[in-house]
C-alpha cells in the first residue's frame, strides 16, 4: 500500500531547473536511498516531501494521518529550553501522557485530573517513558538533560534531533545525512535500528556501508530525471553501469541512422509526398537522439605534490591533557612515506586535538614532536571551512593563483581547474553563498589541494560530499605518494584507503592497530566472544556442583526457614498491592500520596518477582 505519491514535481533555483516532472511513490516499510551529485536538488526534494518547502509545480499526496519525521542536515531548536523539556514537547501519545501526569502532580487540587492522568499512564504503559528517553540520550552521548538546546554544538543538535525521531517513531522517516556527527559505534547502532524498524524510510547519505545494509531501493537523480533501481547499493552500481552502456549503444545506433537519413534528406527533391513528410519528422527525432551525450562528467583531481624528504614527522612520548582529562599519555610514532592512517574513536576522546598537535597549532604538555623540513601539510578541517560568501567561485580560486601547476610539469588556469571540479560555465561566477553544502565542501577541497601538500590530514572529509565525488577523491588518495591521516566515521572510506589505525579509547590511551577498520571490528567481535565463553566457564562449575547435591537431598534447616519466610512475605506483598490498587480508585487520594504509592508499587512488583523466583527454586526440594 502506497503511503506517498509524488506527481510531476518541479523545482527551480533562480534560472536553474533542479528537477521537473518527477513522479514516484513509496510503500509501507519501504527503505529508499536518494543518490545524486551535490547541487542537483536532493535536500530541496526532501524538504518538499517533509512539507517544509513548496514545489514550483506538481504535488505530493500522502496517506491520511501519516506521521512524518524529518531529520535536517542542520536542525534548529528554540532558545532557552532544556534537552528534556524539548523532548517532552514532541507530538507523541506517550510523551503527552507523561506531560499531563507531571502537570497533575504540580496541581494536586485537581484530583480529577490526577485520576485521569493515572489511568492514561496505565493504559499506555508510559511509566518507563522517561527512563527510555534517558537511555536514548545516553546512547547518543547527550547525558546532560538540563543543557540548553540552543547552546549545543552542531553535532549535539543533530544527535538530539535524531533522539526525538527515535522516540516518536513516525510512519515515514526522512533523513538528510543521518551519519554526520555520529561516531562509529553510534552509526552501527543506528544502522541496526533502522534495518529492523517497521516504518518507511527515505534518506540521503554518503555512507555506502550504511546505505548497503539498510536500503532495498535506490533512486538516482541525474540531469533532472529520476531512475529507479530495485536493490541495494551494489545492485545499483551494477545496473547503473549497464544503463550507461545501453544509452551509449543507443546513441551509436542513432548516429548510424542519422547519417543514412541525412543523405536521404539532402538527395530528396523539394516536392514531398505524405510518406516522405513522415520520414522527415522521424529524421528530426533521430537527429535529437544522435546528438545526445551520456552524462559521465566527474571531478578530476590532478595536482602536483611537493617533494617529501626522508624525515617526515616523529612523535616521542607525547603527552596532552585538559585539566584532569588525559588526551595522550606518552604516545610515540614515526611516520613513513606512504603511511595511510585512519583515526577512530568516540567523539570527544581527543582525535581533533591530536591533529592540532601534529600541525603545531597547539602545544603538547610533554614529549617531542619533530617535523621534517620538506613537510607541507594540507589540513581539511570539518569545522575550518572559511570561504567568503560574498565572493564568486572563480574569485576564490584566483586569489590563490591565476595559473595552477599540475603533475608532470603541466599547468592549468583557474577556470580550467574549476571545470575539472564540476564548476562549469556560469556556475564559476556564482556567489559562494548560493552553493549547496556539498558544493562548498568541494570548493574548499580544491583550495586545499592547490597548495600542493605532501602530508594530507582529512578531518571528516566525507561529510556533505556526494558519493560520485567521494569515489574520485578515493582514487586520487590511493595514488597519493605522501602521508595521509584520516579522521572519519565513514567505514567504507576508511577500509578503502587505510591499512593502519590509531584507535582512541579515551583516558589518554591510543592503540596502534596494524590493519583495516573491518579487521579491527572482527578482532573486537572475537574478543567479545572470548569474554562470553570465559563467563560461561566461570559460572558453569557452580551449576555442576549444586545440581547433583540438590537432587539427592532435602532442604537444609536454613533453607527450610527461608522457604517459610518467603511464603509469608509473598502473601504480604500481594496483599499490599491489592491495598494500593484500592487507594488509587479512591477520589479523595492526594497527589503527593499517589506519587509515593506509584513508587512503592514498582518496588513491590520487583521484590515480588525476586521472591517468587527464589520460592520456586526452593519448592523443588520440599517434596519427599
Amino acid at each position: 500500500m502506497n503511503i506517498l505519491s509524488v506527481e510531476q514535481l518541479k523545482k527551480s533555483f533562480g534560472e536553474r531547473v533542479l528537477f521537473e516532472n518527477l513522479t514516484f511513490g513509496m510503500a509501507e516499510r519501504e527503505k529508499v536511498a536518494l543518490v545524486a551529485r551535490n547541487g542537483t536538488g536532493k535536500t530541496s526534494l526532501l524538504r518538499i516531501l517533509a512539507n517544509e518547502e513548496m514545489p514550483d509545480d506538481g504535488r505530493v499526496v500522502t496517506r491520511k494521518d501519516l506521521r512524518v519525521g524529518y531529520l535536517k542536515q542542520e536542525p534548529e531548536f528554540p532558545a532557552g529550553i532544556e534537552i528534556m523539556q524539548w523532548l517532552l514537547t514532541l507530538e507523541h501519545p506517550l510523551l503527552k501522557a507523561v506531560i499531563r501526569y507531571k502537570e497533575s502532580l504540580e496541581n494536586p487540587a485537581k484530583a480529577g485530573d490526577m485520576t485521569d492522568s493515572l489511568s492514561e499512564m496505565e493504559r499506555l504503559n508510559a511509566w518507563d517513558t522517561e527512563s527510555r528517553l534517558t537511555a536514548i540520550l545516553d546512547k547518543l552521548n547527550l547525558k546532560d538533560i538540563h543543557a540548553k538546546v540552543d547552546l549545543l554544538s552542531g553535532g549535539q543538535k543533530k544527535r538530539l534531533a535524531l533522539a526525538g525521531l527515535l522516540l516518536t517513531e513516525p510512519d515515514f522517516l526522512i533523513l538528510d545525512e543521518p551519519t554526520n556527527h555520529l561516531d562509529l559505534d553510534m552509526i552501527e547502532w543506528l544502522e541496526g535500528w533502522l534495518s529492523d524498524a517497521p516504518f518507511a524510510l527515505l534518506m540521503v547519505t554518503h555512507d555506502r556501508y550504511f546505505l548497503e545494509a539498510i536500503c532495498t531501493t535506490i533512486y538516482e537523480l541525474e540531469d533532472g530525471e529520476l531512475y529507479k533501481y530495485d536493490g541495494n547499493y551494489s545492485y545499483y552500481l551494477e545496473k547503473k553501469e549497464e544503463r550507461a552502456q545501453t544509452q551509449q549503444s543507443n546513441i551509436e545506433k542513432a548516429k548510424n541512422i542519422y547519417r543514412r537519413e541525412l543523405e536521404w534528406i539532402r538527395s530528396t527533391p523539394q516536392a514531398r509526398t505524405g510518406k516522405s513528410k513522415s520520414r522527415i519528422d522521424s529524421f528530426k527525432k533521430v537527429k535529437q537522439d544522435a546528438h545526445k551525450q551520456v552524462q559521465n562528467k566527474q571531478v578530476e583531481i590532478d595536482v602536483k605534490m611537493e617533494r617529501l624528504g626522508s624525515k617526515i614527522l616523529e612523535l616521542h612520548k607525547v603527552k596532552k591533557a585538559y585539566g584532569n582529562l588525559p588526551i595522550l599519555n606518552g604516545f610515540s610514532y614515526t611516520f613513513k612515506r606512504g603511511d595511510c592512517i585512519g583515526m577512530v574513536g568516540k567523539n570527544g576522546v581527543g582525535k581533533s586535538t591530536f591533529l592540532r598537535l601534529i600541525t603545531d597549532s597547539e602545544e603538547a604538555d610533554g614529549g617531542k614532536i619533530i617535523t621534517g623540513e620538506t613537510v607541507r601539510f594540507g589540513f581539511y578541517r570539518q569545522d575550518g571551512m572559511q570561504l567568503n560568501n560574498d565572493k564568486r567561485v572563480i574569485e576564490v580560486i584566483k586569489e590563490i593563483a591565476e595559473v595552477i601547476p599540475l603533475a608532470k610539469g603541466r599547468s592549468m588556469t583557474a577556470s580550467q581547474l574549476l571545470e575539472r571540479f564540476l564548476f562549469e560555465g556560469d556556475q564559476q561566477y556564482t556567489f559562494v553563498s548560493k552553493l549547496s553544502g556539498g558544493e562548498k565542501r568541494r570548493l574548499y577541497l580544491l583550495t586545499l589541494l592547490m597548495a600542493n601538500p605532501n602530508f594530507l590530514i582529512l578531518d571528516e572529509p566525507t561529510n556533505d560530499l556526494d558519493i560520485l565525488t567521494l569515489n574520485v577523491l578515493e582514487d586520487f588518495l590511493l595514488d597519493f605518494e605522501g602521508c595521509l591521516v584520516i579522521v572519519s566515521h565513514d567505514r567504507y572510506f576508511l577500509d578503502k584507503l587505510t591499512n593502519h589505525l590509531f584507535i582512541f579509547k579515551g583516558n589518554g590511551e591510543v592503540k596502534d592497530f596494524n590493519g583495516s577498520y573491518l579487521e579491527y571490528r572482527e578482532e573486537l567481535a572475537i574478543e567479545q566472544e572470548k569474554k562470553r565463553e570465559a563467563q560461561k566457564l566461570y559460572t558453569a562449575p557452580k551449576k555442576e556442583v549444586s545440581r547433583p547435591k540438590r537432587e539427592k537431598t532435602k532442604l537444609s534447616y536454613k533453607e527450610e526457614r527461608e522457604f517459610e519466610e518467603l511464603t509469608a512475605e509473598i502473601e504480604k506483598l500481594e496483599a499490599r498491592k491489592v491495598e494500593i490498587a484500592k487507594i488509587f480508585e479512591s477520589p479523595d487520594v492526594e497527589a503527593g500520596e499517589i506519587e509515593q504509592l506509584s513508587i512503592e508499587m514498582n518496588q513491590l512488583t520487583e521484590r515480588l518477582d525476586e521472591a517468587e523466583m527464589r520460592w520456586l527454586e526452593l519448592s523443588e526440594f520440599t517434596e519427599e
